[in-house]
């Protein structure tokens, strides 16, 4: 049976190190093993030799026994560590062709890469390098090895280099070598601090680089050249070693040199010729500088020399001929000497010619005089023509707008006959006359002026639809009306005005079809335009047409010439309203006028417009009418035609006399109509005031007069009255009378 012992194991050799590698383990090992075999041995053979007591043989026997398993769990871990260094072995190898792999990789890398290569430790020692750039070295005894320190490779390539090291533009520096190689070196560190250089040969570009440089300075010099040639003075640059660099032919002529070879000095050229020398440091004989001189050429000739110096030093002579001005000099020194006697001819000259001037002078003066007194009695003409002009307005229009009213009364009775309308013919044609006679009397005296303001379209184009749409459907014609929401800026009379006579001329030249009145916006601006399907006008004609008592030469056989004024009246009123015209033609065809007018931003909310199929007018039966005019024909014919429309009308000469009629404060009434001129001086705007003063609602004012004034104009709209000029046609009248009444009704 075993037994244990309880005595301490003595101590075992020591393993080593921690940091002792596996084979020096084993190694350690090994021996420790050893040593225990023979101190086992030693022990078996004093047993067996009885030298020693019997008491001690079992202890030595026992102490056997415990060498024995400290030879087996030695052994055991022999044989542990062995397996673990053969696995270790196994890694380092594994690792170690790895690391072989890695390197023979690294070094084909920078074989392959197109520059010479360099690579530094933390050290900045040198690790690694290609065969480039060991080339660099290969012509010199310079060589560079593993483990050479950066700055000592960098003092070795200095003895390489033909001239100082130059940054170039992104700051990597360029050497030239003394093979006349160019390299440019850029320098990078690494992570571990290491540092890593790369070696670019630029020869190539850089060759490239000074042929594009020279080629560029030759075509500059031969530009220079070419300008200089081209001077009209002799010109010569000199630098600052006083060698002649540049010049030009002029400068050969002026100092008849031959052709001179580069490159010589100034001084040596000037010798050679019959020039003085002149330069920044030239003195005359004060000591002062001398930056110009004059010379006289052996053949006559006279030189300018003048001296400029250059900033980098240096100096630009300019020589200049100034034979001419010379001779100009002297030319006008000899007018010198004989000034005094041209002086006193002169004199007496300016004598003789003060006396004629004075009486100029006096003759200009009663000329002012005559031209003043002139001017006075054409500004009388021009009041008178004035005076005229508003007389002619008034009082010759009274009658024939009554005229106008009675026929278009007996016109609406059924069974009217042609006589009757031959009146009316007649009347239109005498209205028609006079009106344009008026107009451009008007507008050549400058009495009409432009009463601007901002209104819809609708209210202009709806009226003029419906004015002459029954126009041109008497005359077997249809008028399609495109309606606007747009607003603009003008004068309403003035441009329903040239609209007028743009859709009447339409009507008169067109025999059959249709007329189009609609807008076109262009940006900022709408071009009110006016189509037709009529004869045309000729290409050569289209300017004519808008002189005055130009008439087209084909039109309807029962129309009227007329004077040839309709469009001469529309280009002055667009001239006074900075509206510009713009005709279209083409002859057989039709036509297209258009008027260009300024646009307002605000867009109009609600359209009035007449729609695409022009309804008809409301109709007047049963409207309630007062008629206020101090002329009883013009009362009588008003009071005809609008009852003849349904109406019910009450005329009155004056307020006094329609309070006599009715009861102003109660009396149910649609509309009232007053003229403008009343008697006793009272207009028809303060009778309407006093009117609706005493009404506890205002009713509407159709205000009608032959008083074409921007102020009356402006008076009557701030009211908010509607204005309507003589002579008054009825189909106006009525779409007046018509739009008012529904807008009352839409109150």
């Amino acid at each position: 049976m075993a037994c244990t012992s309880t005595r301490p194991s003595p101590a075992l050799p020591s393993d080593g190190p921690a940091s002792a590698s596996p084979a020096e383990q084993i190694s350690q090992l090994q021996r420790d093993n050893h040593k225990l075999k023979r101190i086992n041995a030693a022990l078996i053979e004093r047993l067996e030799s009885g030298a020693a007591r019997p008491d001690d043989a079992f202890a030595a026997f026992q102490h056997s026994v415990v060498l024995a398993e400290q030879v087996r769990e030695r052994t055991d871990a022999l044989s542990q560590v062995l397996v673990e260094l053969k696995a270790s072995h196994l890694l380092l190898s594994d690792a170690h062709h790895r690391a072989e792999t890695a390197h023979q990789r690294l070094v084909d890398a920078i074989e392959s890469i197109s520059d010479a290569f360099v690579l530094f430790d933390a050290d900045l020692r040198v690790v690694l390098f290609n065969r480039r750039f060991k080339a660099l070295w290969a012509n010199s005894r310079l060589r560079v090895a593993s483990g050479m320190q950066l700055v000592e490779v960098k003092r070795l390539m200095h003895k390489l280099l033909r001239e100082e090291p130059r940054a170039s533009s992104d700051e990597q520096p360029l050497y030239r070598l003394r093979n006349e190689r160019w390299l440019q070196v850029s320098e990078r560190p690494t992570r571990d601090g290491g540092r890593v250089m790369l070696f670019t040969d630029v020869t190539r570009v850089k060759l490239r680089e000074n042929h594009r440089r020279e080629q560029a300075l030759a075509h500059k010099s031969y530009l220079l050249q070419r300008a200089v040639d081209n001077l009209s003075q002799g010109l010569a640059m000199v630098n600052a070693e006083g060698v002649l660099e540049l010049w030009n032919r002029r400068f050969l002529e002026v100092s008849g040199l031959a052709p001179i070879a580069s490159h010589r000095q100034f001084a040596d050229v000037i010798a050679d010729s019959e020039l003085a020398l002149l330069t920044p440091a030239s003195r005359d004989d004060h000591g002062q500088p001398l930056p110009e001189l004059e010379q006289r050429l052996f053949d006559g000739r006279m030189l300018e020399i003048r001296t400029h110096p250059l900033p980098t030093g240096g100096f630009v002579n300019t020589f200049t001929d100034i034979t001419e001005r010379y001779a100009h000099a002297e030319a006008l020194h000899q007018a010198y000497q004989h000034l005094e006697l041209r002086v006193h001819e002169r004199t007496a000259e300016l004598t003789s010619l003060n006396r004629q001037l004075l009486g100029e002078i006096n003759q200009r003066r009663r000329m002012e005089a005559s031209l003043r007194d002139a001017k006075a009695d054409a500004e009388q003409a021009t009041l008178s023509k004035t005076k005229f002009l508003a007389a002619v307005s008034h009082d010759l229009l009274q009658p024939l707008n009554a005229a106008r009213l009675f026929t278009s009364a007996l016109l609406e009775q059924p069974g009217a006959g042609p006589l009757i309308q031959n009146v009316s013919n007649a009347l239109d044609g005498v209205e028609s006359l006079l009106g344009t006679l008026v107009d451009i009397s008007k507008l050549d005296a400058g009495v009409i002026r432009a009463d601007v303001a901002s209104f819809a379209l609708s209210d202009l184009l709806d009226n003029l639809a419906a004015e002459h749409a029954t126009v041109a459907a008497s005359e077997g014609l249809r008028l399609d009306y495109v309606p606007s929401r747009l607003r603009v800026r003008s004068d309403m009379q003035l441009l329903a005005r040239i609209l007028r006579n743009l859709l009447s001329n339409a009507v008169r030249y067109t025999p059959s079809g249709r007329i189009v009145l609609g807008c076109r916006r262009r940006g900022d601006k709408v071009l009110i335009e006016v189509w037709d399907t009529g004869i045309g006008i000729a290409a050569d004609k289209c300017r004519e047409v808008f002189q005055e008592f130009k008439r087209g030469e084909a039109q309807r056989p029962d129309q009227d010439r007329g004077l040839g004024l309709g469009l001469a009246i529309v280009d002055k009123i667009a001239g006074i309203l900075g509206h510009p015209i713009q005709l279209r033609s083409v002859p057989g065809k039709g036509s297209v006028f258009s008027v260009e007018v300024p646009c307002c931003q605000r867009p109009v909310s609600k359209c009035l417009a007449l729609q695409q199929d022009m309804p008809h007018l409301q109709s007047l039966q049963g409207a309630r009418i007062w008629v206020l005019d101090n002329d009883g024909a013009i009362c009588a014919g008003m009071r005809s035609l609008l009852e003849q429309w349904g109406c019910k009308v009450t005329t009155a000469a004056s307020e006094a006399d329609l309070q006599r009629q009715v009861a102003l404060p109660r009396a149910r009434v649609d509309l009232l109509i007053a003229d403008y001129h009343l008697d006793h001086d009272r207009t028809g705007i303060e009778a309407v005031a006093a009117i609706n003063a005493c009404r506890d609602r205002a009713i509407p004012v159709l205000m009608i007069t032959a008083n074409y004034s921007n102020e009356l104009k402006q008076q009557v709209r701030l009211l908010g009255h509607t204005l309507m000029h003589k002579p008054v046609r009825p189909m106006k009248l009525k779409t007046a009378i018509s739009h008012l009444l529904g807008s009352s009704s839409a109150r």
